[in-house]
């Protein structure tokens, strides 16, 4: 449909598509302009219809009943369509205007096409970015929950779903001691990965499309100018506010924790026979990875917790930079989730190398998914800010270690759809 001037008042036919698309995705301004339109547009029709309906030329009194009788049938008409075209107006309006609670966003918008509302996305907030997938929801809401039990700052979390999921995820919090939390549900729309990733028998769980949202974080359109990110795997200890207001290097996009970090994970790492170099995650056989320069030993990091300066992000055109690496390992093979981190950790290896802040390795313990029998010392993990069950040993499975400190943050879920795989006791 063509942008339209103020000086043009030609009358242009609507398109459902459009309205479709504004009424479902749009702000508030394209919603009332939409219905105003709409309005337009019917009584217009309304107009065209009376002026089309045939003319009865007054000839005779016995035409002239009719002709009286055709006018009234006119009138009455147009006294239809207005009634009609009001009560559209009304209804629509109440759609668009209904009051939202104050402590939480309830609309669901799209992560890859809406702006987010700006009511609560003051500075003095710790907002936080969160996935929750049908299958592991339960896992959200633990990690949400430490979250907001180990701090006394303001966090507002940004939950990320799909669409099977976003009644599941209301429910979870509202039904449960979470429901004080204040959040906004957004929608993601995996369609913005297609030509980007290729199908993977390995670990088909590393090809979820809300694994990649952390690629495509400024088109949530949110409009703080840094956010947490963190996957539903982890556990925080600390206080997160720490975490979000680590200095952050100039120019640098983003803060992650490096594989080389701490010698109680060298140890955890030589003990699973995990990589934490390049050479774990890349396929340098390949001619496009070694035109990289990137030194296959160079260490790695792990990009399941992160803190992203939004202005650099965009600055930089992060987005378009993983982009361009999802595309070329779709053509080429240059990484595979066979590999050490599957198929979302690669393309931030490649875009951040050398240009990354390093957090306190505190803030990030992580491998504790990869082994059902390698474990942390206690003491250790209690000075831990973070705990990160990467790999494919997951807390609320069974086997997997250091189920405790999980399950402390555990809250069921009221539709009891999620629930812990845990070993049968003897009665």
């Amino acid at each position: 449909m063509k942008a339209r001037t103020e000086a043009d008042h030609s009358h242009q036919p609507l398109s459902l598509m459009s309205l479709e698309a504004n009424m479902k995705y749009g702000s508030p301004e394209k919603k009332a302009d939409v219905h105003a339109s709409l309005i337009k547009d019917l009584g217009h029709r309304a107009v065209v219809f009376i002026q089309l309906l045939p003319q009865v030329p007054l000839k005779s009194t016995k035409v002239n009943v009719s002709s009286r009788c055709c006018k009234v049938n006119r009138v009455l008409l147009v006294l239809l369509v207005l009634m009609v075209c009001l009560l559209l107006h009304s209804t629509l309006l109440r759609a668009s205007t209904r009051p939202k609670h104050p402590d939480h966003w309830r609309s669901v918008s799209s992560a890859a096409r809406v702006p987010a509302a700006r009511a609560q996305e003051a500075d003095n907030v710790v907002p936080v970015i969160i996935c929750a997938s049908e299958e592991r929801v339960g896992a959200t809401m633990a990690t949400i929950n430490s979250v907001h039990s180990n701090t006394d700052a303001s966090v507002f979390f940004y939950i990320v779903t799909l669409r099977d999921a976003v009644k599941l995820t209301r429910q979870y919090i509202e039904k449960t001691t979470l429901k004080g939390i204040k959040y906004k549900i957004l929608e993601f729309n995996p369609m913005v990965l297609q030509g980007k990733v290729k199908p993977d028998s390995s670990r088909p769980d590393l090809l979820h499309p809300l694994n990649f949202v952390r690629f495509y974080l400024p088109l949530l359109d949110i409009s703080h100018k840094r956010v947490i990110y963190l996957d539903d795997d982890v556990i925080v200890q600390g206080n997160i506010e720490d975490l979000f207001n680590v200095k952050l290097k100039p120019g640098n996009a983003a803060a992650f924790a490096t594989d080389c970090d701490l010698p109680s994970t060298h140890e955890m790492v030589r003990s699973i026979g995990m990589q934490t170099t390049y050479m774990g995650y890349l396929d340098y056989r390949k001619q496009v990875v070694r035109d990289l320069g990137i030194h296959p030993r160079d260490c790695s990091f792990n990009p399941g917790v992160f803190v992203a300066d939004m202005n650099e992000w965009r600055k930089q055109k992060i987005t378009k930079q993983l982009e361009k690496w999802m595309e070329e390992n779709f053509r080429q093979n240059i990484y595979s989730s066979a590999m050490a981190g599957g198929v979302a950790t690669p393309p931030m290896l490649i875009v951040f190398h050398d240009k990354y802040t390093t957090l306190d390795p505190l803030w990030h313990v992580r491998h504790l998914g990869w082994s059902p029998d390698a474990r942390y010392s206690e003491t250790f993990l209690q000075e831990a800010r973070l705990l990160h069950w990467n790999g494919p040993f997951k807390p609320w499975n069974y086997p997997a270690v250091h189920l405790d400190l999980w399950e402390r943050w555990y809250i069921p879920d009221p539709s009891e759809k999620f629930s812990l795989v845990r070993p049968e006791r003897d009665s």
